[in-house]
């Protein structure tokens, strides 16, 4: 029977081979362990996902002490001292001896016997040096310092202090590792009795909730243990929803009775939120490109009672004659590098690439492009992101601008997590003129 570790290092093989979402993985790990006990569940998440997120500082600390640069070293290997490494550096509740022991036991496990003493020498190293400053010495490298104590590649770390200056790009890096709140949105069409004693039952399964200043049906929770457990969930009376996507769809200001047209929808929030918005006589139409997203959409819109909403596949890139001049609002939501995000998923800052942001926003200029036409005269378009990038936020609002038939009436608005306690978020709303 494979133990935690084993099935971490399992996950960890598999996510630097196929670069895989690791929200997928851990996902797949834990579904088909289901008889481990909920304590095991959660080493094994906090080391899987621990050593993704802090995988530059752990390969650099490793590098310190070892004759065999990481990325020279066979990848079961590499992956066991990096988890060692981990939990030697970041889980006081597990003992030296422990991580340590049990790398090498595994090693030997995996018919690796002949370079267990290469595992126990480097984690023994790593322990031994494990309280002294290792960022001290980059200091004077400022973009070197960044990318290693935040674990972040370097280029973003380049991008953001030309951008932000040395001291906000640090605030912004450092907040991105920091866990926050699980953002809770309630149900709009819920009375405040209603909301009250909804929260009131989820207070008293030991959450602690805070309201958002800025809403009053968004709630930062603590303490969650599961989300479909709490009083509530299933009746659609809250769903999980970051604080910068409700106020980029308020900023919409949609009204009952209007037909909004949500373009880039999965997994749903936005479309649901407008459709409460619309109300009974409004009506939402919301299209994604995968079809294996539109089950989420609408299993999301039954559960939070959105009956208005019409689901189906499409590509936000191909122009659909059928909705010209249809949408009082269109969201356009466009695919994005997600580095505002990145606290939350993991692997993003491994996959993006200035290459690849470079494709995406052709992407997001060809979704514009094909998708403006939808919105009536007087009708209002909304730009959005998850990202901390100009040239796929600003820069974009400013073509749309100048390019098509739009003056912007609220925004540009850029989100940062160390000031907005919220994702990195960007929007901006447009009113057609003509």
């Amino acid at each position: 029977m494979k133990n935690t570790r084993e099935l971490v290092l399992e996950g960890l093989l598999s996510f630097d081979k196929e670069l895989d979402f690791s929200s997928k993985i851990i996902k797949e790990i834990l579904d088909k362990n289901d008889d481990l006990t909920g304590q095991d569940k959660a080493f094994i998440k906090r080391l899987f996902e621990g050593v993704i997120e802090r995988r530059i500082e752990l390969d650099y600390r490793i590098d310190l002490v070892s004759k065999t640069p990481v990325h020279k070293m066979k990848p079961v290997i590499r992956n066991l001292i990096r988890m060692g490494t981990y939990q030697l550096i970041y889980m006081d509740s597990v003992p030296d001896s422990a991580a340590i022991n049990e790398s090498v036991k595994l090693a030997k496990k995996r018919g690796l016997a002949g370079l267990s003493g290469f595992v126990n020498a480097n984690l023994r190293a790593v322990s031994k040096n494990k309280t002294g400053d290792i960022f001290e010495a980059l200091k004077d490298d400022r973009i070197k310092y960044l990318s290693v104590r935040y674990s972040v590649p370097e280029w973003i770390c380049e991008k953001w202090v030309k951008e932000y200056g040395n001291d906000e790009a640090e605030k912004l890096l450092d907040a991105l590792l920091k866990t926050r709140p699980v953002s809770l949105r309630f149900n709009t069409k819920l009375t405040d009795d209603e909301r009250k004693a909804c929260l009131s039952k989820i207070e008293n399964e030991g959450v602690r909730l805070t309201k958002d200043s800025r809403l009053d049906y968004v709630f930062s929770a603590e303490g969650i243990k599961g989300l479909k457990n709490l009083p509530g969930y299933d009746e659609g009376l809250f769903t999980v929803q970051d604080i910068s996507s409700c106020l980029a769809i308020e900023a919409a200001g949609i009204k009952q009775g209007d037909c909004v047209i949500d373009v880039c929808a999965a997994p749903g929030g936005k479309s649901i939120l407008a459709s409460e918005k619309a109300g009974e006589s409004g009506k939402v139409f919301s299209f994604d490109l995968s079809e294996d997203k539109i089950p989420l959409i609408k299993e999301n819109a039954r559960r939070m009672k959105a009956d208005n909403i019409e689901a189906c596949a499409g590509d936000g890139s191909e122009k659909k004659d059928s909705l010209i001049e249809k949408a009082d609002v269109l969201i356009l939501d466009v695919p994005c590098s997600g580095l505002g995000v990145m606290g939350k998923k993991r692997d993003i800052k491994y996959n993006a690439s200035p290459e690849k942001i470079s494709d995406l926003v052709k992407i997001q200029e060809s979704i514009v492009d094909a998708s403006w036409e939808y919105v009536k005269k007087g009708g209002r378009l909304i730009y959005s992101t998850c990202t901390i990038n100009p040239d796929e936020n600003e820069k974009q609002a400013e073509r749309i601008a100048a390019k098509y038939p739009f003056k912007i009436v609220a925004g540009p608005v850029q989100l940062l997590p160390h000031k907005d306690h919220s994702d990195g978020f960007f929007y901006a709303v447009f009113e057609r003129i003509e």
